[in-house]
């Protein structure tokens, strides 16, 4: 007879611990997948109530109900979304400040940076790695400080994406004299 009455007992504190343990699980798992009041309580109360059946129905439709995503893979898919959207639209990233920028600027507003050139002939924007102008055929004289300059950005640039860092990142190992070199061909 004491047996029985002890695994009553320790019968009766799993389930309550069993039962406590999953609304504890639901509490946290909901505060991860909402931040709306109402719904968090809700969902507490719905496998509060399936004591007497250790809330397995309770849980069971929670989990049918729950929101798929949490807020933080919700928060991911956004900036992905938002980055693949960037990459597609007419924006680009400064080279100097990491900010975007539009792709028809000739300076970065944030820092002042010198993004394009403007060609001699038509007035249209070039980028400083072209040799012509794509618009009117013109070649492009490249002193050496526009050259270095060009070095500078091509590695500030590969520098941010690869992490290879300034030395011959945009040309794949290459040293910057041969870039350079490159550049004035």
């Amino acid at each position: 007879m004491e047996y029985a009455i002890l695994g009553g007992l320790v019968g009766g504190v799993w389930a309550l611990l069993l039962w406590l343990s999953i609304i504890v699980w639901v509490y946290r798992d909901i505060r991860d997948r909402t931040r709306d009041l109402g719904l968090q309580v809700l969902a507490v109360f719905v496998v509060m109530m399936f004591f007497p059946g250790f809330n397995i129905p309770g849980l069971a439709l929670y989990m049918m109900l729950r929101p798929r995503e949490t807020l933080e893979e919700a928060y991911a898919r956004s900036l992905e979304e938002e980055a693949l959207l960037r990459e597609i639209g007419d924006e680009a990233v400064c080279p100097s400040c990491r900010r975007f920028v539009e792709r028809g600027w000739k300076m970065c507003p944030h820092c002042q940076t010198q993004l394009k050139d403007v060609c001699l002939q038509c007035s249209q924007l070039l980028s400083f790695s072209w040799v012509a102008c794509p618009y009117c055929g013109m070649e492009r004289k490249l002193t050496a400080a526009e050259v270095a300059a060009v070095a500078r950005a091509r590695a500030a640039g590969a520098a941010g994406t690869t992490g290879n860092g300034p030395a011959g990142a945009a040309t794949g190992g290459q040293p910057a004299s041969e870039e350079v070199a490159q550049v004035k061909q």
